[in-house]
């Protein structure tokens, strides 16, 4: 019998005591960079999904440096994050215990798997010499402004020296600042004063932004822990409501980030992806006055050729006007329709068919007719989307057109198409010609929104503008386990601590609850947020994307204590040739590290503006999950063969190691989820629980993983990686089922009696080959190259 496992540790052992994966950076051979999207160590360990694009790189480099390519290929840890603070929480253990005994679990799994990655470059987001780094960027990114002129972001004294010289009338920023000063005014601010404009003009920013808050949990949530107006940990009632969080001033690199999808092999859906999350589009920004008052409602539109065809206006429920516009006779219905809007995230608002809204008794004033028209609000026009206000168009506007059928409002054509019938449904196509329109009658679609755009601007009734979906990123959470914040408040202005003070590391806390009241767990440690000299540490800390947007620089320099990356290195082993990972990380990771890396290229820091060159998305392994069912209004569990009515439940994940033949076991779920110790489970007939069944994502957040550790134990870690790899192509989605795996385990047995006997000698003869031996021999070299 072969035993694989005992040859895996032999030859693993010698690897590392030989050093062969080790990296020399500064050899003359030429480079090859490969990098795995680096995993979260949960206390699940890996499972058998995270190695597909562990062992396709691990081919890769194998085989690059057969080529006589130094290969950089590097693992670390992303190791910041809200499971090991949600298990500090239940348990009492600190999350930095928990982090590393999880990530020696996750060390000794991938040195099982046998995987070649260079030992020296390790590194873990969570430790002060690395965060030291993240800080160090994010105080770079606060001592930054984005100038439109120059289409790059500059030192904040560049912007002060203009505004010393002739102040801000001629800047070019990306801001949310609207008033004008001279050099002299800029003079005369205090310097508190001074503060809050440059902090509007700053690339990390602070500002009031719409966040999910779950009141029972106490904290606010990322939109990915939402789902259906409910926390996906606990099915809580979740609230949009508005509160001061750091923000990254991403969207100043819009047209960048799209530029750059033009210079990089990536797969094209991807980049469709971050094409569709930045959302550009061009039109024009236009004025309606509010009749009999001062104010003016600002809506962006694409289709400002259709501005005659306006039957009323609607805001977002979040616009700064609503309160205002309210009549007193609508306060009632405005105020009750508010609060069912903050039950619902802005992905249910988005994905809603269903018609809702509220008048709010005023109107506002065509800009050129003058006609009156009616101001609603509608939970389908969402504040961080243009200008949070959408003029009606219903004759050419489906959203608007159902809109205008569900409250009896007026439709007016103002585009004639032979095609087109706005009784059955709006009109959205760009083609026909203008009709009801004033001085656009006859015109074609085209002409009309070039003709109306500069008859705005003639009148000062509009302006041409160009609008972006992506909205700047938040960069704060409410927790304890993440970067602590390199910042400072004096009066309530903030500053940054100076750079010889990094890393600004977490204090020992003895309870990591939320507080909630929306403060982290941080604002308790009182001799930690107090300072000597008056100032107050941010208790805040930053989300896990703020270490995992510039690791792969962090490889390159791991060891370095002068910089986060020497220069000239970046510029040999940069960009990284070949990056392996999901496609769920499409608009979150993969946009945020394309941002980090021009910000960084923009002050001088590193030669490349992109990041990843070629990107390859392995699909998912997937796994059967398990699911039970929980009344949304009550404690109370139901077996899934009692259920009739699914609308009324709450469907959770439990983990499938406490569920046998899809019967839950109570108790053992009870102690995983002791937040459920007291709620009420309704059986089956029988007296079993049963659970419903998916086929979805292995992944620990649905606790559905498998682990490697036993098939490698059983087969040795060669079958598995072969087994992973003859599921099917890299790209694809495919269940997990071990069925196949004593198939490709016989394949190798085959394999190693062609090379050693049944007595352990070596069959192979050191002798010529053949001319028909060479040939099959670079017969196969040659497929193997072009398959690889």
């Amino acid at each position: 019998m072969i035993d694989f496992h005992a040859i895996d540790k032999k030859w693993q052992k010698i690897w590392k005591e030989r050093g062969y994966f080790k990296v020399n950076r500064y050899s003359t051979k030429p480079k090859f960079y490969v990098l795995d999207m680096f995993p979260y160590p949960s206390g699940a360990g890996l499972h058998v999904g995270h190695p597909l694009g562990y062992i396709a790189s691990d081919i890769i480099a194998r085989f690059k440096r057969h080529e006589g390519y130094e290969v950089l290929h590097p693992m670390g840890y992303d190791a910041f994050g809200l499971p090991a603070e949600q298990y500090a929480i239940r348990t009492g253990t600190h999350p930095a215990i928990t982090t590393e005994k999880n990530i020696e679990r996750f060390r000794k799994q991938l040195e099982m798997l046998g995987l070649s990655y260079d030992p020296d470059a390790e590194i873990k987001t969570c430790d002060p010499d690395y965060y030291r780094w993240t800080q160090w960027i994010f105080i770079k990114m606060f001592h930054s402004w984005y100038n439109k002129k120059k289409e790059k972001a500059e030192p904040i004294e560049t912007l002060i020296a203009i505004f010393e010289k002739e102040g801000n009338g001629n800047v070019e920023a990306a801001t949310t600042y609207e008033e004008t000063f001279t050099a002299e005014e800029w003079r005369q601010f205090s310097e508190e004063e001074k503060q809050k404009i440059l902090l509007h003009y700053r690339l990390a920013y602070l500002d009031e932004v719409e966040v999910n808050w779950c009141p029972a949990l106490g904290t606010v949530l990322a939109n990915e822990e939402v789902k259906d107006g409910v926390s996906e940990r606990g099915g809580y009632p979740v609230y949009r409501i508005p509160m001061r969080q750091w923000l990254l001033r991403i969207t100043a690199y819009a047209d960048r980030l799209l530029e750059g999808l033009n210079r990089i092999d990536w797969p094209q859906s991807i980049k469709e992806q971050q094409t569709h999350w930045i959302g550009r589009s061009e039109g024009a920004l236009i004025y309606f006055p509010i009749q009999n008052r001062k104010e003016v409602i600002k809506v962006f539109t694409t289709r400002p050729d259709t501005l005659f065809g306006a039957t009323f206006l609607t805001l977002a429920p979040e616009h700064p006007l609503v309160e205002t516009l309210t009549t007193e006779e609508q306060k009632e219905a405005v105020q009750q329709y508010l609060e069912a809007v903050k039950r619902k995230s802005e992905r249910q608002r988005i994905a809603e068919k269903s018609i809702s809204g509220v008048f709010l008794g005023s109107y506002a004033l065509h800009p050129f007719t003058k006609k009156p028209l009616p101001i609603w609000i509608s939970d389908y026009v969402l504040m961080h989307y243009g200008t949070g206000a959408v003029m009606g168009v219903p004759a050419h506007d489906e959203r608007d057109w159902r809109f205008a059928k569900a409250m009896q409002l007026p439709i007016i054509q103002v585009i004639d198409h032979p095609q087109a019938n706005i009784e059955q449904q709006a009109w959205e196509e760009k083609e026909g010609t203008l009709i009801n329109s004033d001085f656009l009658n006859g015109l074609s679609v085209k002409e009309a929104i070039e003709k109306i755009i500069a008859v705005l601007e003639e009148r000062q009734l509009g302006k041409r503008k160009v609008s972006y979906k992506l909205r700047d990123a938040v960069f704060s959470r409410q927790r304890y386990w993440g970067e602590p914040f390199p910042i400072v408040y004096r009066n309530g202005i903030p500053y940054t601590v100076d750079e010889k003070e990094l890393p600004v590391t977490l204090p020992k806390v003895e309870r990591y609850q939320p507080t909630g009241t929306g403060e982290s767990p941080l604002a308790a440690v009182k001799d930690w947020v107090e300072l000597p000299d008056g100032s107050k540490r941010e208790t805040h800390t930053m989300p896990g994307w703020a270490g995992s947007s510039w690791y792969y620089l962090r490889y390159i320099d791991p060891k370095n204590d002068k910089t986060f990356c020497d220069k000239e290195l970046e510029r040999r082993w940069m960009p990284v040739d070949l990056y392996i990972g999901g496609a769920e990380h499409a608009v979150g990771h993969l946009l945020y590290a394309r941002f980090y890396m021009k910000f960084l290229y923009d002050l001088g820091y590193v030669t490349h503006d992109e990041p990843f060159q070629k990107l390859v998305n392995q699909g998912m392994i997937q796994g059967r999950s398990n699911l039970i069912y929980k009344y949304k209004d009550k404690n109370v569990f139901v077996s899934k063969d009692k259920i009739q009515n699914f609308d009324d439940f709450i469907a959770i994940h439990v983990d499938i190691n406490i569920v046998h033949d899809d019967i839950l076991d109570i108790e053992a779920f009870k102690q995983w989820m002791p937040e459920y110790k007291d709620a009420t489970f309704i059986p089956s007939d029988d007296g079993n629980f049963y659970c419903g069944v998916q086929i979805e994502k292995m992944s620990k957040s649905l606790h559905n993983v498998v682990t490697p550790d036993e098939l490698c134990k059983k087969y040795g870690a060669d079958t598995f990686r072969l087994y992973e790899m003859f599921l099917g192509p890299l790209e694809q989605h495919k269940p997990w089922d071990t069925k196949g795996i004593t198939g490709v385990y016989n394949f190798l047995k085959r394999l190693w009696n062609f090379i050693i006997d049944e007595n352990g000698n070596i069959r192979v003869r050191d002798e010529e080959p053949t001319k028909e031996e060479l040939k099959a021999l670079h017969q196969t070299i040659k497929k193997v190259i072009e398959d690889i």
